[in-house]
């Protein structure tokens, strides 16, 4: 079961498009995961820790699961980077109403960084981005995770082109 301390679940939304920010679940209270994705209308819950619980439950209930770990405490590499705007981009591509669930252990540092990216490509800009994220989730994101956002810049990968409202770039 989660820590009592965690943050509760964080939804985000920037321009119709929406995460929710969480804590690994494990296979104790799985269902209880499942059933928050679910109230969020989540699509696809992508892990950027290791594994940890079984992901029957969330397949069951018709979510995709993406495994894209990387190390604690550290910036994402640049194959995280495109394997999760490439995911958003083919999911709002299909679903343009999807939310996406992300969490790493605590739900303070990787999936965050994640959002705060998917943020940037959107069109915020890194401050916003930050500050909308920490108004959720006290704490979240740490200082070299911080340097590296400060230094990211975006590509517009997921602003959609002028003219066409559901397709993505």
């Amino acid at each position: 079961m989660a820590s009592k301390f965690l943050p509760a679940p964080s939804s985000i939304t920037y321009r119709d498009r929406s995460f929710l920010i969480m804590d690994r679940p494990s296979d104790a209270n799985v269902d209880k995961f499942v059933a928050e994705c679910r109230n969020h209308g989540v699509s696809d819950v992508v892990r950027v820790c290791e594994s940890s619980y079984s992901t029957e439950p969330l397949e069951k209930a018709a979510i995709q699961v993406h495994d894209l770990p990387y190390p604690d405490g550290d910036p994402p590499p640049p194959d995280i980077v495109h394997s999760w705007l490439t995911l958003l981009r083919e999911r709002w591509a299909v679903r343009p109403d999807a939310c996406i669930a992300i969490h790493c252990i605590a739900g303070l540092g990787r999936a965050p960084v994640m959002v705060a990216i998917a943020l940037m490509e959107l069109g915020s800009t890194y401050d916003e981005a930050v500050q909308l994220i920490r108004a959720k989730r006290r704490g979240a994101i740490n200082k070299k995770q911080l340097d590296y956002l400060s230094l990211y810049r975006a590509k517009g990968k997921l602003k959609p082109r002028r003219g066409v409202k559901c397709n993505l770039l």
